[in-house]
This record gives C-alpha cells, sequence and structure tokens, in this order.
C-alpha cells in the first residue's frame, strides 16, 4: 500500500524524495518525504490506529524574550484568511470530534497538533490549521488581546488606572509564581548563553511590553514558510489524501526561500560557571528553614547522534533513577534536601542535550556538601560502574513501554521526534528502538568500561558545567510588582495625549469586539447526526477467586497483562483516613518479606511494569450522598512475568501482614517487615511533602475546585481530604515532625484494614491467549491471602448499601457504599492567600447524580456556558489563562479559572453565565456545537488496558452508558434554561466557592470568608 500510495503522490507538484521504512517495534511503517517546490519536510507513520494525528511544527528561534513565538502561537489561531472569526481554535473545540487540540511552544519550535477519529473531522481540523498558521489575518486586536496592551482597568472608564493586560503576559507572570519553572528557565539560559537559548521563549513579563504588532508579522513572515515546516500524520487514514489537501490548500501557494532559523553549537566553555538566582519563599514547604536548591548542569552532545543521545539518555537514567541509583544514594538518603531538583536528568529537547543533577529543598550552608558529593559520586561511578541487574531492569522497562498501547501514541510520538527531526537529525532513526538497545548491548559487550568511559567525558572531564542555586528572598514578589508597576510607568511617561486618547479608544474597541457574538459559519463543522447512535459494547467476564469478585476483560494488550484490584476501606477509623495517600505511596517502597527497599525496586523493575498504589473515592450513580471509598492497587507486566508479579503482591500482603489486635503487639512485631525504618520513611515524606507543594502553583484549579466542593457531599469532603490543601498541609506537617514513630504505628493499622480480600475485588485484561493463565495466578493469589489471614478476627465495616456491578453479575461482584448520616451540604468561602501573583478561582454548586435525568443536560450546559460566554469573559476580557464549567460524575457542577489576574471579578463571570443561561441566549447551533463537544470526550479512545474499568470501578455498564449517550442526544433549549434555573440560579443552589491567590484586601475584610 505504501508502494502505491507513493506511486500516485510522486505525481504532486511536491513530493522529490521517499524513504519508506518498516519499524516493527511500533507497529508501523514509516514514509519520510521533502517537497520539490518549497523543502518542506515530511514525515508519516502508518499504524493501526484510529486515532489519526496531525501537527505541524515550525523551528522558531527568537534572540529576545519579548515572547514573540509564543504571542505568535496564540494570535495565529485568532482568524485567518478563509476562517477571518474570531478565536477559530477555539470554536473548533466545540465543532469537532478531536481527541485533542492544542498548540505549544518550546525553546526552539512551535508546533500545531490535533488528532481525530473521524476521517471527515480530520480534513476539516486540516484546514483550519493550515490556514491558521500560512495565512493568519494577525489583526491588531488579536495581538493586543494575547499578547499584552497598556489598557485602563475599567475599559470604559478613561479615570481609572493605566495597567498591562493580556493573556500571555498573565500566563508568564503564572509560570514564574512557579519556582521550578522560573530555576528551569535560568538553567537553560545560563548553560547555553550564546544563541536563543539564552532567552526566554516563553516570554518574561517586563520584556513581553517591548514586543511591538509589527515584530510579530515580521517573524510570521520569516518562520511560518514551508521551506521551515515539518509535518508529521499517523494513523489509519491513507497518507495520499493528506498530501493532496496540503498541497492544495497550503504548500501549492509557496515557493522555496532559505530561513535563516538554525541553531548554532554552543561554545564549549574552557572552565566550569557558577551562577546564582532568587525565587519566593514557599509557604507550604517541607521545611521552612530549607528553601534553597543546588544543580549542576553538563553540556553533552548533539541530539542528531540519535544513537549518542540514546546511550546518554539511558545513562542519566542508571545515574537518578530509584532508589539503587548511585545519585539516589548519595543525595536523597543523607536527607540533605527533600528531592532531586524537578530539572534533574538528561534533557534533549535543545540542539546539544544536557544532564542536571542536584537538590531542592535544602539548606544554604550544605551548598559545598552537596558540590563535593556530586564530585565524589562520578568519581565513583567511574571507578565502579554500574550493576548488571540495574542495566537488565532499565532494558525491560524500555521493552514496557514498546509494548504498552497508549490512546495518545500518534501525539507521543510527534513529541518525541520534534526536538531532534528540528535540528535536521533523522526521525525515523529515533523510531528504531530495538536497533539501538542492540548495538547498546553490543557496545557494553566489546567494552565493560563503556558506560564508566561516557561518564569520565561527559562528567568528569567536561569543563562546560553550570552550577546554579537559587534561594528564596522575602522581597521577591513585592521585587516583581515594583519592576513592573516600573515598567508601567515608563511606558505611561512617554504617551502623548493623542496616545493617551488612542489607549481609551482601542480599549473600547477591543471590548465591542469581545462582546460582539461572531458569525463562525465559514467554519467547517461535524453535525450531531455524524455521531455514532450505538456505543461499542465492550465484552467482560465475571467470576470470582478464592472467594473475590474478578472481572476479566479480553483484549488485544500486545503482551501485557494489566491486574487491578479495588480494597474498600469502609471499616477504616476516621482519625487514620487523612494517612492513607502516606499509605499508598508508601507501600510499595518500603520493602517486603525477604527483600529491603532496594531489592524490591530492582524486582518491580525488572519484572513488572510499574507497581501503584492509589487512594479512590467513586460517587454513586444514584444518589448523591452515597459513595464508596478505598484504595486501588494497580500493575502490570510482561506475560512471561505473571508468577513473578503475583509474588511481588502476596510479598506486600502477606509478609506485611499483622494479625496482633493491640497497639503495642503490632509495634513489636516491626522489626520483620519494614514499617520499622523510620530514616526510609522519612525520605519519602519529605519527597511527597515537596512535590505536594510544587504542584500547587501548576494545578492551583484543581485545588480551588477540590476546596470549593468540599460542602457539598461527603465524597467530595473525603476528597479535600485525600488530595486538597487539607493533605498538602497535613504532609507540611509531618514533613516537620521529628519523630515520626507516631505515623510508623499507623501504617500497619491501615493495612490490617485495607489490604483484606473481604473487601476487595480484582479485573484483568490480557489476551485471550493469556487469560487463563492470568486468572490462575489471581486465584493462587487471592488463596495465599486468604490462608494467611484465617487467623484474624474479621472487622464489621459500616456498610449503608450493597449495589452490584452488574445486574446480571449477582451480589458476589458489588460495590459497598457508605454514607455520612450527619453530613448537611452547606455555603462556604474559602480563599488561601499564597505568594503567586495569578489567582486559581472555583465555585461548586451541588446538583444531581449520573443516572438522573437532568445529569446529560447539565453536562452540555457546562460546555455550551465554557465555549459561548465563559471563555469570553475570563480569557478574552479577563486575561486569565483559561476558565470555564465542567459537570463532575459525583453530581457537582464546577466553576473555575486558571492563572487568572482576577478574583471576584470572575466570580461575578460565573454568575453572569448562569443568567445568560437562564435568559436562554443561545441558539440551537450552540447546542449542538456543546453536543459535540461533550460526544468528544465520551468517546474518546480507550486502550486496550483500561477497557472495562469503568464498569469495574463505579458500576457504570454499557447500558448505563448507551441510556445517557441517549439522553445527551435528546438534550433540548427548554432543558438547559430549566436546569440553569433549577439548580445554578441564585436562591436555588447549594455552592461553595474557594480562591488560591494572592492576599487580597477586600475578601480578608468581608466576614463571609474564611482566610487560609
Amino acid at each position: 500500500d505504501i508502494v502505491r500510495i507513493w506511486n500516485k503522490t510522486k505525481t504532486l507538484r511536491g513530493p522529490s524524495k521517499k524513504l519508506v521504512t518498516a519499524v516493527p517495534d511500533l507497529f508501523l511503517t514509516s514514509v519520510k518525504l521533502s517537497h520539490d517546490a518549497t523543502g518542506a519536510q515530511y514525515l508519516h507513520a502508518a499504524r493501526d490506529d484510529s486515532n489519526n494525528l496531525f501537527s505541524v511544527q515550525f523551528r522558531t528561534t527568537p534572540m529576545d524574550s519579548t515572547g514573540v513565538p509564543h504571542i505568535l502561537e496564540h494570535t495565529v489561531l485568532c482568524g485567518s484568511q478563509r476562517f477571518p472569526c474570531r478565536d477559530p481554535f477555539f470554536k473548533m473545540l466545540n465543532r469537532s470530534l478531536s481527541t485533542f487540540m492544542n498548540a505549544f511552544t518550546a525553546s526552539d519550535y512551535t508546533m500545531y497538533p490535533f488528532s481525530t477519529q473521524n476521517a471527515k473531522d480530520f480534513q476539516n481540523l486540516l484546514s483550519v490549521y493550515l490556514d491558521a498558521v500560512f495565512f493568519p489575518c494577525l489583526r491588531e486586536l488579536d495581538f493586543c488581546q494575547e499578547g499584552w496592551r497598556l489598557e485602563h482597568e475599567t475599559p470604559t472608564d478613561p479615570s481609572s488606572r493605566l495597567m498591562f493586560k493580556g493573556v500571555v503576559f498573565n500566563e508568564m507572570k503564572g509560570v514564574f509564581s512557579d519556582n521550578e519553572s522560573l530555576y528551569a528557565q535560568h538553567l537553560q539560559n545560563k548553560l547555553l548563553p550564546d544563541h536563543t537559548y539564552a532567552v526566554v521563549s516563553g516570554g518574561a513579563p517586563l520584556d513581553i511590553p517591548d514586543l511591538t504588532w509589527e515584530q510579530l508579522k515580521h517573524f510570521h513572515a520569516t518562520h511560518y514558510h514551508p521551506s521551515n515546516a515539518r509535518f508529521f500524520t499517523y494513523g489509519d487514514l491513507p497518507l495520499e489524501q493528506h498530501l493532496q489537501q496540503i498541497e492544495k490548500e497550503a504548500l501549492s501557494k509557496f515557493e522555496r526561500t532559505e530561513p535563516n532559523t538554525a541553531v548554532p553549537p554552543q561554545a564549549h566553555w574552557d572552565k566550569p560557571r557558577v551562577d546564582h538566582v532568587t525565587c519566593r519563599p514557599d509557604a507550604l514547604a517541607p521545611d521552612p528553614m530549607k528553601q534553597n536548591t543546588l544543580c549542576m548542569s553538563y553540556l553533552l552532545g548533539d541530539i542528531t547522534d540519535t544513537f549518542e543521545a540514546f546511550t546518554l539518555s539511558l545513562l542519566s537514567s542508571l545515574m537518578i533513577s530509584g532508589p539503587n541509583s548511585p545519585f539516589y544514594k548519595a543525595l536523597i538518603e543523607p536527607e540533605i534536601g527533600s528531592d532531586f531538583s524537578s530539572s534533574v536528568g538528561f534533557d534533549g529537547s535543545t540542539r546539544q542535550a544536557s544532564f542536571t543533577i542536584g537538590l531542592q529543598g535544602m539548606a544554604e550552608d550544605n551548598t559545598e556538601t552537596v558540590k563535593h558529593i556530586i564530585a565524589q559520586t562520578i568519581d565513583d561511578i567511574v571507578a565502579t560502574g554500574f550493576e548488571e541487574e540495574q542495566i537488565e531492569a532499565l532494558l525491560h522497562k524500555i521493552e514496557i513501554q514498546m509494548k504498552h498501547q497508549s490512546t495518545s501514541f500518534g501525539l507521543a510520538l510527534a513529541s518525541y521526534i520534534a526536538s531532534c527531526w528540528n535540528h535536521d537529525g533523522d526521525p525515523v532513526q529515533l523510531l528504531k528502538i530495538s536497533e539501538n538497545v542492540s548495538r547498546f548491548q553490543q557496545c557494553l559487550k566489546e567494552n565493560p568500561r563503556y558506560l564508566q568511559d561516557k561518564v569520565q567525558h561527559y562528567f568528569k572531564d567536561n569543563t562546560h558545567r553550570l552550577t546554579l542555586t537559587m534561594s528564596p528572598d522575602e522581597r521577591f514578589l513585592e521585587k516583581q510588582a515594583e519592576a513592573e508597576e516600573q515598567k508601567l510607568q515608563e511606558k505611561i511617561q512617554n504617551l502623548s495625549d493623542a496616545d493617551h486618547k488612542d489607549i481609551y479608544e482601542k480599549g473600547l474597541q477591543l471590548l465591542a469586539v469581545q462582546s460582539t457574538t461572531q458569525d463562525a459559519s465559514c467554519l467547517p463543522a461535524l453535525k450531531v447526526s455524524d455521531i455514532e447512535p450505538i456505543i461499542p459494547y465492550t465484552p467482560v467476564q465475571l467470576g470470582t477467586a478464592g472467594g473475590v469478585p474478578v472481572q476479566c476483560c479480553e483484549q488485544p494488550t500486545n503482551g501485557m497483562v494489566y491486574f487491578r484490584a479495588m480494597c474498600n476501606l469502609n471499616s477504616l477509623p476516621e482519625d487514620l483516613k487523612i494517612y492513607v495517600p502516606l499509605f499508598c505511596s508508601v507501600i510499595t517502597k518500603l520493602g517486603c518479606g525477604e527483600l529491603d527497599y532496594r531489592q524490591q525496586a530492582q524486582r518491580i523493575e525488572l519484572k513488572t511494569g510499574g507497581m501503584s498504589v492509589s487512594p479512590q473515592i467513586i460517587p454513586d450513580t444514584d444518589q448523591l450522598d452515597l459513595y464508596e471509598q478505598g484504595i486501588m492497587l494497580s500493575s502490570s507486566c510482561l506475560e512471561r512475568n505473571l508468577p513473578d508479579m503475583f509474588q511481588l503482591w502476596s510479598d506486600i500482603f502477606n509478609r506485611l501482614v499483622f494479625f496482633q489486635e493491640t497497639e503495642k503487639e503490632i509495634f513489636k512485631s516491626l522489626c520483620n517487615p519494614h514499617f520499622d525504618d523510620e530514616q526510609r520513611l522519612r525520605v519519602l515524606v519529605m519527597m511527597s511533602a515537596q512535590e505536594l507543594s510544587n504542584g500547587i502553583s501548576y494545578s492551583g484549579h484543581m485545588y480551588a475546585m477540590t476546596r470549593a466542593a468540599r460542602t457539598l457531599a461527603p465524597s467530595a469532603d473525603l476528597q479535600e481530604t485525600f488530595s486538597g490543601m487539607d493533605q498538602v498541609k497535613f504532609m507540611k506537617r509531618i514533613a516537620e515532625l521529628t519523630d515520626l514513630t507516631s505515623v510508623l504505628r499507623k501504617l500497619p493499622r491501615i493495612k490490617r484494614h485495607l489490604l483484606n480480600p473481604e473487601n476487595m475485588r480484582c479485573a484483568v485484561n490480557a489476551t485471550p491467549q493469556k487469560m487463563s493463565d492470568a486468572a490462575g495466578e489471581v486465584e493462587r493469589f487471592m488463596g495465599n491471602i486468604a490462608a494467611n489471614r484465617k487467623e484474624r478476627k474479621p472487622v464489621r465495616p459500616t456498610v449503608v448499601e450493597v449495589r452490584p456491578l452488574d445486574p446480571q453479575a449477582g451480589s458476589s461482584a458489588s460495590r459497598k457504599l457508605i454514607s455520612e448520616p450527619h453530613f448537611k451540604p452547606c455555603q462556604m468561602k474559602t480563599s488561601f492567600q499564597l505568594p503567586f501573583n495569578v489567582n486559581f478561582v472555583s465555585e461548586c454548586v451541588r446538583t444531581v447524580p449520573f443516572s438522573h435525568a437532568d445529569y446529560a443536560s447539565l453536562c452540555i450546559l457546562a460546555r455550551m456556558m465554557t465555549a459561548k460566554f465563559l471563555h469570553g469573559e475570563i480569557r478574552e476580557k479577563g486575561g486569565a489563562y483559561g476558565g470555564g464549567a465542567r459537570m463532575g460524575g459525583g453530581g457537582l457542577f464546577s466553576f473555575y479559572s486558571y492563572r487568572d489576574p482576577n478574583s471576584t471579578q470572575t466570580l461575578s463571570a460565573f454568575r453572569g453565565g448562569v443568567e445568560w443561561a437562564r435568559a436562554g441566549k443561545f441558539t440551537q447551533q450552540d447546542i449542538d456545537e456543546a453536543k459535540l463537544s461533550v460526544f468528544s470526550a465520551v468517546d474518546a479512545p480507550v486502550a486496550p488496558s483500561d477497557k472495562g474499568l469503568g464498569r469495574f470501578l463505579n458500576g457504570i455498564t454499557d447500558e448505563m452508558k448507551q441510556r445517557h449517550r441517549e439522553r445527551l442526544f435528546a438534550v433540548t433549549n427548554k432543558n438547559l434554561t430549566d436546569v440553569a434555573g433549577r439548580y445554578l440560579g441564585v436562591g436555588q443552589q447549594t455552592c461553595g466557592v474557594a480562591i488560591l491567590g494572592p492576599e487580597n484586601e477586600s475578601i480578608r475584610k468581608d466576614p463571609s470568608w474564611v482566610v487560609k
């Protein structure tokens, strides 16, 4: 077929070279082409996957920090020649069944990818993307909205103060509120200081206001040309059709140019350098006195040498990954810092790769100690190398990664090849993973010191080394605000009266454009009739193993077996619940039976694709106040390692089981299991606390939604305990303890309640050929657990209702639901005042559960309100990076904003959205677009490893999904106005509100707010 396609396409104006390569490792055939007339490069990955992907990337190499490639990325998506309506990108989210749509600005390229399972949708989206990137309108008002502008705080009031506004301006302020992002940016700028990597491609907030509209247009003209483009397509749609459409709609309109975008090699330093930067203090750091970061970063080789880059990536993993790695032993276990810096490891995103090693959460006076440890560890690696089992475990991990089937495989491929291809490396060679592995093994065979020689060359003898430290400055945010104000005043001082008038008039003009309903009829769109009316059926077999319900789902898993076990925690005492996330994060990392934690980690890497335990809170589908609480065990393995995987789970269950009934007896028995290893626990606690603290500035909207929901349903209250700000603050308190004995005593108590076959159900996904073997292993596993627990006195859980997973399955396959009889939904407004310069805002409303007839209408309403009202108010007018509404499975309707310069104004926008919906200010086209958007999520592809998982976890059968689907199709205008008034209208709703952000004086003075 590939040859046939080539024979047809070679008659086009374009392709002049071809390279067809089978890549059996990834079950695909690559077709590499170049375009005669323009020099555009093209790679197609033909694979039996219906989730087809397109991307086009341009090498974008800015020489200043005004953020021109980032602002251009935003602005090209604001309208084009064929599709001149405002914001076609966001409008297409609601006119297609896309499984992914986005755009990315990297340090040296900009990428525009989308994916969809629908062939007509692919053609529609391809037309919009091609016209957007090659023929954008680049209107001045779009530049002002997306990039930056001077505008009055209240655009209609010329006496209100002037200020900087703009989506990217506020986005980058949010990015650099995150200390990890700030550090990583400085590290790259200072390690590669001679060309484009010395600047901030996303834009430094104080430099963004120096960018002009003319400069933006010039950057597009010089960089967004087919001669500077790389096209990538993936999936099962015919290549011929893609090529013809791209030729007709874009390439045929261009001739070849010689873009000057190549990145020269960084000149190698003759001696190492040292530098220092400051950051904001972290109010939630595990140890307030230890907030310093130190890393050493080494410049490595050119990433277009694909085998050398592959080798260095493996070497990096051997040096830092897991408790058996030398740097983990040397830097993490002595508890000098809270965790590795997030910048640690191999970085192949720039033309020359780099490797970084260092710590965060350390004391300033440990600086020299850490430097010495890093140097000594490199010496030790040169002297002794790595254990054979470590290398074997790493190669096993690569084998697992090749066999595991992801629903976003095309997007992963596009991202994987982007950097190497961007610098004219061979992307096909990157995909030949087995060939690289074989060559790596041969090099080791020929030279036992192969890896040690690499360490000697790239680390021991490398003079291009940067040591970068970062420390908190109490006035950091204050200095930022002062610098922004100074920049603002500089801009204002140079304004004439005519300029002032122009700013006011442009503000009104932009506001008028933002407030005008745009005609999107020029955009292509699918119809609701294009959506499949019936879902595909997923067959499962239900049985038992050792008296425990087991769901088996036969799938083409490519030689992998996936195992899950759900264990409810209904019998767990209340005082232990907040410890459950900690228990889950450490239970597979403390060692078990005859294995210490290092041996256990090695065994897990050698025999599985990973073993994890995670908290689960699953709301009932019928009643808002019923839910299931528990933990889920998850693991995967190659078929040949089935017995080994279940032996590891058996060791965790059986060798760590405590039959003693008193706390004293439990603690006495700690010497055999590994719950007695306080030093190991402290390391894991510090890492967990640091990770939670770091995550707030990146996922603040999720924390805001979780907090806003906590008073509305008992499941939401427990969710806050498990994964909200309560958990963040709890882990900070645990990390500050000097004695962890009290925590050590609780872990075995939790275990005896949770890891109990009486409270379990299991699921297995495997190939039909291996399902009987997998079921046999589950049977033996359960039998072993049951035999080891028969001496234990049963604990009677408080179960309110037993709900069958499937009406035909009988009572054995059931979810044990509980309620909180004293829980009463109530209103609460909470503000977390944190050292950020942007806000994360949420309002949540209690509505109806999944099975209720109104649930489908609320799903459609959330999407429609986001696209047709909230996007315009929160992002376009308000300048936030994002915002909208979503309907959750637990019956909670949530509004949110992300990296938002506003707070209480955004709450007003939420209310405005409700009034807009109640007034019925939308059309049938709006409803149809919302349905398309909802169905794109409902019909998102599911990997073979996850088929049947919804039924297993929450009891939602295919029949229930089909009923929900039919309700979505049936939603009308009247349904939407009814549910908006009934559940969201003022005086009707029970709601919670939360804001995470900088100190807000008006909130602090308002007694209706709880300020944290």
